[in-house]
């Protein structure tokens, strides 16, 4: 556990999308951004929060101006800690304060392959500082903006203790982790299951049902014609306690996603001692890690059901195997870093950016 470094009381402010609480709407960087605003205030910090509404990254023009206000409003001179998914897509209101703020910018996701890479290489070269949450997508940044490496840190997220979830002997207790959207490729995951009728096994898919309705509709619609309808549930969205149970109920975390810059599922599910079936993306190797039994889990190419399916194949039928990677994602587990370890990082980096334009 890393120590707090804050001393002295320091104001900062904050602007994240408004919601980040909400629990019907939960995503790796809501809970992120909670536990470094709760973190950072426990540590000294004089937090200030600034949720501002809007359908961010792709805000409108009421979301803008109200953005426009809030930021208007920090008095000159202030430490300003902006999640990149606002500060990224409204470039035009954030890069032009750097000169009157000092700006931290926290890039959970990089948005170059939408339609705002030029106002994220904008705002992100005219910040005081960049955090990002994996090694991965610091090291895509460098790449893209030629921003200078001093100025862009580190903050991977941390993970909360958790017990360690038994399993099954079988190992056919399957648990997907995310929002149902195209993005996440749960398309490809029931392609790949599709092809496991022969084998027993249960999959439990948790997270918002709402994000792509007519994603979600088809989805459904495939379930039942590929005759999966009593194999594969989806819950919906889920937190606290009722998602401990899944985990806890759960032999092994399936993830089909077609980009990730990190995973948080997936170090919850380390932190319970599960194994992991996911994709070669972005920084889901770096979540992932390793141990001294070996990789926790199997990678498997984005947007290949085949290999998915094959893949899962080996976890249900060979029981060495599962020995085997339950062995390593168990001693995985004790390498994670907690959260506390990602507050110190977030709070070094801002302590920097205030005592050198302080």
């Amino acid at each position: 556990m890393g120590e707090l470094r804050t001393t002295v009381v320091r104001t900062l402010h904050v602007v994240l999308p408004a919601g980040v609480d909400d629990p019907g709407r939960p995503s790796g960087g809501n809970a992120y951004d909670r536990r470094v605003c709760d973190g950072l205030a426990a540590a000294g910090w004089d937090v200030r929060e600034h949720p501002v509404a809007g359908t961010w990254p792709e805000p409108d023009a009421a979301a803008v101006e109200r953005l426009a206000r809030v930021v208007g409003a920090v008095p000159d001179g202030a430490l300003l800690l902006a999640d990149g998914l606002i500060a990224c897509s409204a470039a035009d209101v954030l890069a032009p304060v750097a000169g009157r703020l000092q700006l931290v910018v926290l890039v959970h996701m990089p948005l170059r392959g939408t339609g705002f890479r030029h106002g994220e290489a904008a705002v992100l070269s005219a910040a005081d500082a960049v955090i990002t949450t994996s090694g991965w997508t610091r090291d895509r940044l460098l790449e893209w903006y030629r921003l200078d490496p001093e100025r862009v840190q580190v903050a991977q997220p941390g993970v909360a203790p958790a017990e360690v979830s038994p399993g099954t002997t079988a190992g056919g207790e399957l648990l997907c982790v995310a929002a149902v959207t195209a993005h996440k490729g749960h398309d490809v995951l029931v392609g790949a299951l599709a092809g496991l009728r022969d084998l027993a096994w249960r999959c439990v898919v948790v997270g918002a049902l709402d994000r792509e309705p007519e994603f979600v509709a088809e989805l459904r619609s495939r379930v039942g014609e590929t005759g999966l309808t009593d194999r594969l549930s989806f819950v919906g969205p889920m937190t606290g306690p009722d998602l401990d149970r899944c985990y806890a109920a759960a032999d092994l975390l399936v993830l089909a996603t077609r980009g990730e810059t990190f995973g948080m599922v997936v170090v919850e599910a380390l932190a319970r001692g599960l194994a992991v079936v996911a994709t070669r993306v972005g920084g889901l190797p770096e979540a992932l890690g390793t141990s001294g039994a070996g990789p926790p889990g199997l990678l498997v190419p984005a947007d290949d059901p085949v290999a998915l399916a094959a893949a899962l194949r080996r976890w249900l039928l060979d029981d060495a195997l599962r020995r085997q990677l339950r062995a390593a994602a168990r001693e995985r587990r004790a390498t994670l870093p907690e959260w506390a370890s990602t507050v110190d990082q977030v709070s070094t980096a801002l302590t920097s950016v205030a005592t050198r334009c302080g």
